[in-house]
Parts: C-alpha cells; sequence; structure tokens
C-alpha cells in the first residue's frame, strides 16, 4: 500500500519571495559576509565602519548625533566608540560650552583605515552589484534611500 500525503489546499497567500522584507534581509546577510570577508579577519565590522566613516565626514560629531545617523540607541553607540578609541581610531574630545557633550574626531590612524577601508568596501560593492547595470544600481540606491528617508522622517 503506498503511502500517500495529503494534498496541500491550493495557496492564496503570496510566497515568501514575494516580500520586500525577506529580500532585503536576504541581501543584507550577502552584503554583510562579504563585506567582514572583504576586510578580513581583524576588519572592521560594518557597524564599526559606518561609525567611523560618519566621524570622518562630520568633524566633531556628537555621540547622540552619531546614534541618530546610524539609527541606533545612544546606549548601543557606547561599545562601538569604545571599541574604535580603544584601537586608536577616534578620541572624544569635550565640546566647548557644555561638558555632559562628547564629539568624535577621527586619529590619523583611524583616517588612514578608513581610506583603506573605503577602497575595499567600494571594490565588495562593485563586486556584488556587478549584475545590475549602472542605472539599476543607481534607481536600487534611490529606492533605498527613498525607503530610509520615509521611515526617518516619521520619526
Amino acid at each position: 500500500m503506498m503511502n500517500r500525503m495529503p494534498k496541500q489546499p491550493a495557496c492564496d497567500h503570496p510566497s515568501l519571495d514575494e516580500f520586500v522584507g525577506y529580500n532585503l534581509k536576504r541581501a543584507y546577510m550577502i552584503f554583510q559576509a562579504d563585506f567582514r570577508e572583504a576586510l578580513g579577519k581583524d576588519g572592521l565590522s560594518p557597524r564599526s565602519y559606518s561609525a567611523l566613516s560618519l566621524a570622518v565626514q562630520n568633524a566633531n560629531i556628537t555621540q547622540s548625533e552619531l546614534a541618530r545617523r546610524l539609527g541606533i540607541e545612544r546606549s548601543g553607540l557606547v561599545a562601538i566608540v569604545d571599541q574604535l578609541e580603544e584601537a586608536g581610531l577616534l578620541c572624544r574630545v569635550g565640546v566647548p560650552g557644555d561638558r555632559r557633550v562628547q564629539a568624535l574626531t577621527p586619529t590619523q590612524e583611524g583616517l588612514a583605515l578608513f581610506a583603506r577601508a573605503s577602497k575595499q568596501v567600494a571594490t565588495h560593492e562593485d563586486r556584488l552589484t556587478s549584475v545590475l547595470s549602472d542605472g539599476e544600481r543607481d534607481q536600487l540606491l534611490t529606492l533605498l534611500r527613498k525607503l530610509r528617508n520615509s521611515s526617518e522622517a516619521q520619526e
């Protein structure tokens, strides 16, 4: 006697592959794994690279502003900044007029590492987006920024 599986009813629901969130998460996982491989075992993590990048591009950014721009809690940022400071890549400096606020400034070593890492990140992104035309890559960035900006405007 054959063991038959019960017949599955027709599914009227979208498949997982049709959800934007699912595809974003899967793409993120691929990008994150390749990012870590591109920067090497002892390289910056995506979060550390992002924090260092914003500190390099925004002289004396405060920790609160950096947390806001990264979209993380200020308390979560402390560990990232501590790690970057311990590695000699960032230093905390006082803000004139407000002793409670600390600004972040990259060290010379931080600037040099950021320059090297940025080249590696660009190569990593070029490799992973090579399946897209220049127009498609631009369109993808535009759409992702639109989603991000819309969400950030609601906060």
